[in-house]
Parts: C-alpha cells; structure tokens; sequence
C-alpha cells in the first residue's frame, strides 16, 4: 500500500468507524455465536502472496463483525467502560503513524516529556499529594503511564519486594536476595482484584486475603490483626493493597485506618488500586473517599476505564520514584545516553523497554473535553446509576446488594443464586443486554454499570424493562403463559456459560472455599454441580417462587406485549445496519 493509496482507504476507513459508532446500538450487544466459530472461516495457514484491501474489508463485515462483543453498546452494561473517544482514536492514529518507541528521553524526547507534564495534569486534577507531583519539587514524586492495572499492581509489589528486602540484609549483609522471599507476606481485601494474587505468584511471595466488613471495606483491625499473627508466626509484611472502587461491588477501603497500621512497619509499602473510580476523582465533591491518602506510597488509576481514552493508558504514581526505579533499572552500554542525569527514561518505570506514545491520547482527550467535559460525563453516569438503584428498590422482588457511589449497581432477585443465574444467563443469551455477576456479602449478584459516553435515562430504564420482563418470565408459572411464549431451555455448557459460572463436584467447590476467591468479573464463579447437590436450600422451591411471582409489582402481561414487538436480526458490518433496537 503506497500514500496514494492509503490516503484513499484511510478515509474509507473514518466513514467506516462512523458508521459504526453511529449505528452500534443497532448490533446485539453479544455475538450469537459458539467457541471456535472463526477457525472455519479463515485459512489454517497465511497467504502467500498479497491480497486485495476489498477482498480483506469484505472478510471485516462477514467473519470479524459477527464475533465482536459491542463494548461501546448503549445496552452493554458489564465490566467497567472501555475508553472511547473520537480524540482519543485520531491520538491513536497519529501514535501510530510516528510509531515511536519512547524507551528513554533521546528516543522520544516528546514522548517522554509529554508523559510527565500529562501525569502532573492528572494527578493534581484528582487531588493526588503534592508528593506524587513530579513538577511540585517537594519530593522525589511522579508518574508513568502502564499498560493496565495489572502492571501497575505488579511493578508496585516489585519496588515494596525490593524495599524489604534490601532492609532485610542490613542484619544479613551477605545474604542473597531469594533467602528473604519465604518470610515476605502481602495483603489485600476480599474484594481485590484478582491481579494482586496473581502479582504475588510471579513474585514468589505469600498472599494473606482477608475478609471485608459488610460494606466490602477492608478494616484496619482487620488488618493489624492478621500482621501480627503473620510477625509472630515470623513472616514479615511488606505490601498492602488497598481498593478504592473495587470490581465486584465498587467497596472503598479504610485508607484512614490502614494508612497508619502500614506506616508504623519498617517496611510496609500501602498501594491503592482504583482503577476505575480513580477517574471519578476529578470530581471535588468525591474525594472525601481519598481521606487517608497521605499514607500512601503509590496509586493507579486507568482512563482507558472511565475517562474517555483507549486501552492502554494505566497511570501510576509513587511517593519516590527511586524506590521504584531501584528495583527495576538495567542499564546496557546501547540504553546509555548523555542526558540520563537531567531527563526521566521511563524504561526504568516498568516491566517493557519499548513504549508506545500512550500520553498523545491522555492530552488529547483532556484537552478536548476540558475537566468540566470529563467532570460532566462521570456525574451523568452516577446520577443514571442512582435513577437505577431507585427502580431497583421499587421492584419487592429485587435487592441492591452495594453502596451505590458511582456507576455501579448490585442487583439480585430475592431467591436462591440458581435463579439469579438463570435470571442472568437468559438475559445475555436474548443479547438485548449484556451484564456480569459477582460474589458480594457471598450471594451470587449482577453487575449493572453503566458504560456508554453518552448514556441516557431511557436507556437505564429500557434496561430495567428488559430485566423485570425477563424476570417475571422466569418466576411466572401460569399455564397460559407457558402456552403463549415458551423460551426453549439454555443447555447447561450455555448457560454456565452465559451466567458465568462453572458447575464442579462439591469436593472442587469445597475446596475452593479455603482458597483465594478473587470475584473480578474475568474469571467464572464456582458452582455445584446441579448432578451433584442434594442441598434443597440452594434450589428455588415452589414457596419462593409463588411468593415472588404474587408479589403486587408483578405485571403478568409485560414480557410478552414487548416480545412482540420485532427484535433486530444480526447485522453483519456497520454498511448493514439501519434503523434503531
């Protein structure tokens, strides 16, 4: 491909993402599709010569598009948002086309000062410590910009890792440093994502997981007690992670309480994970769930969540960047250059030497928006997420399960789990909504967030009808209507599926009990084997299901009237879609 002739299919591309963004709620939210539905479809082995752009567009709409899950989707209400701007998308475009690998400062001397001056916009606008400023000059602060959250958790626990260590062999001068890993224990909530476990196995270290209060909020007691049973047992705590918004429930820890427990260790190293109520932040009126900040060592937070901007942008921020840097800097003859003792190479602040120019997009988003654009859009999503959670609490059927402080709502039907995930599996499989459950006070609960830029009342209330009809199909028992409209039944590998779950004998479940059980939404929540229970308090009996289904709320006629109504069959590419779901 030449200009010429980029610049034509570069253009013909734009239109193309136009129409998708423009028409992408006319999609299912899900692809209707099984595993292994693509390996058909194209070749086992790549082409040997060069192929025709049509011919390759052509393939885009009929075999890639009918496999994408629509994250940009008004009724796709899971996970957390996935970033997306048309800013944010030009920023990409031109990062791609410099195609930079910012490393140090001589190979992208903009890439990487424009990472700083960015990082120090952000962070104040979230009310982060002067501490954490790099242009403050109060401190040995800053900022960097990682691929995810799950890096940022990792390169934190690492420079916490070295830390101790390093006081470790002040009595053991000689000693090496894998001799220290078997005393080094962590700690995180409950309610952690599941990254912290896994950042502790690639670091060889131990993992204590402890259990919330009621709200989902790590405690310090908690917290003070389990350090000194692990002091006295001879282990030596050495990385706290606490979670301000966390994925299953949006739970804040006790940073008040936990900030001084870290502080009066030698060397205990306090992280805040808030990946994605980070962003919210900007928002003056929410930082009174910042109190305690003052003790903490690093934080991270993701735009590419909740501010607009594309997957990768994960900031982080350390209280002393030598800490950090100490920790991972390797430093051959070919990285070296003259101006190392005046500029920052970021190369030094993270697992990956090469580093795209992730800060254009960050700029672009900012400055395009302004703070009052972004402070705009996170207060729509909590004022929708608030609207929800009264018609939540409307319905007798349903409890909210969380704290609703953000965009995040925890909904379930007031029976046994196995109908909340029949409830869910049913709901995913229409593909009019996509949601996720979790485990919150240990009942099997659904993830309701809201997630589109520019998301709407009457979305959030089209949602609910969805979900209310979808329940009062499921609790209704009457002969008529199993007459008019039968759903033909989700086999057990599809709907496990669909409700994210994944059915194990009950010496598996029992086990898993004793073990690390980190809900974050990626990975299936463990359940018995319906083989396999005998337990009649797990199973819906006829007396919940009667007395939900005769509550005064239930409209009997209300699944079926919008049924009727013509659903949209599945558009292959944004060139086929017309009209609105």
């Amino acid at each position: 491909m030449d200009v010429e002739e980029f610049r034509v299919r570069g253009k013909e591309m734009v239109d193309y993402i136009c129409r998708y963004m423009t028409n992408v709620g006319n999609y299912r939210v899900t692809p209707d599709i099984e595993p292994g539905y693509l390996k058909d479809l194209i070749p086992s082995v790549a082409p040997q010569e060069p192929e025709n752009w049509d011919n390759i567009m052509d393939d885009v709409d009929k075999k890639i598009m009918p496999g994408i899950t629509h994250w940009q989707h008004p009724r796709f209400h899971a996970y957390f948002p996935s970033g997306n701007s048309y800013p944010s998308i030009l920023a990409d475009m031109l990062t791609d086309a410099i195609a930079c690998m910012g490393f140090s400062w001589p190979a992208g001397p903009a890439c990487t000062e424009l990472e700083t001056i960015v990082m120090d916009w952000f962070g104040q606008a979230i009310g982060l410590p002067d501490d954490f400023i790099t242009s403050k000059k109060c401190g040995n602060g800053g900022g960097v910009i990682e691929t995810s959250a799950s890096e940022c958790v990792l390169v934190a626990m690492l420079a916490a890792r070295n830390q101790a260590i390093e006081y470790l062999k002040k009595d053991k001068p000689s000693s090496i440093d894998s001799e220290f890993l078997p005393k080094l224990i962590c700690y995180c909530s409950k309610e952690a994502h599941s990254c912290v476990e896994k950042a502790a196995k690639i670091l060889l270290v131990q993992i204590k997981i402890l259990e919330p209060d009621q709200n989902g909020s790590l405690r310090g007691e908690t917290l003070r007690d389990a350090m000194e049973k692990d002091k006295a047992n001879g282990l030596f705590p050495f990385f706290v992670s606490a979670i301000l918004g966390s994925t299953a429930s949006g739970a804040f820890d006790k940073l008040e309480e936990i900030g001084p427990i870290c502080k009066a260790e030698p060397s205990t190293w306090l992280h805040v994970d808030a990946a994605y109520a980070g962003n919210a932040f900007i928002c003056p009126e929410l930082r009174i769930y910042l109190k305690g900040v003052e003790y903490i060592d690093s934080f991270n937070t993701n735009p590419n969540k909740w501010l607009l901007t594309n997957f990768d942008v994960s900031c982080l921020w350390v209280k002393c960047k030598y800490k950090l840097t100490s920790a991972l800097v390797v430093d051959p003859l070919y990285l070296q250059h003259a101006n190392s003792d005046e500029t920052i190479d970021y190369r030094h602040w993270g697992i990956s030497l090469s580093r795209r120019f992730r800060s254009l997009k960050l700029w672009f988003v900012i400055r395009r928006y302004g703070l009052s654009g972004l402070q705009k859009y996170i207060r729509n999503h909590i004022k929708l997420a608030k609207h929800f959670e009264s018609l939540v609490r409307e319905d007798q059927r349903f409890e909210v399960v969380n704290d609703v402080k953000l965009g995040l709502v925890c909904l379930r039907l007031k029976a046994p789990d196995d109908v909340n995930q029949t409830l869910l599996a049913n709901i995913n499989d229409s593909g009019k909504l996509h949601m996720i459950p979790s485990m919150v006070k240990n009942k099997y609960i659904i993830r309701f967030c809201v997630v589109a830029e520019h998301a709407t009342q009457e979305d959030v209330e089209h949602a609910w009808r969805i979900i209310t009809e979808f329940a009062s199909e499921l609790l209704s028992k009457t002969a008529v209507r199993k007459q008019m409209f039968t759903r033909p039944p989700l086999t057990r590998q599809k709907s496990n599926r669909l409700s994210f779950t994944r059915s194990v004998s009950k010496e598996i479940y029992e086990r898993s009990r004793s073990k690390t059980n980190l809900f974050d939404g990626a990975t299936p929540i463990l359940v018995i084997d319906p083989d396999e229970e005998n337990d009649t308090d797990t199973k819906p009996s006829d007396d919940v299901l009667d007395a939900l289904t005769n509550m005064s709320t239930y409209d009997d006629d209300v699944f079926l009237k919008d049924h009727n109504d013509e659903f949209m069959i599945q558009s292959q590419s944004p060139n086929q879609v017309t009209g609105r779901m």
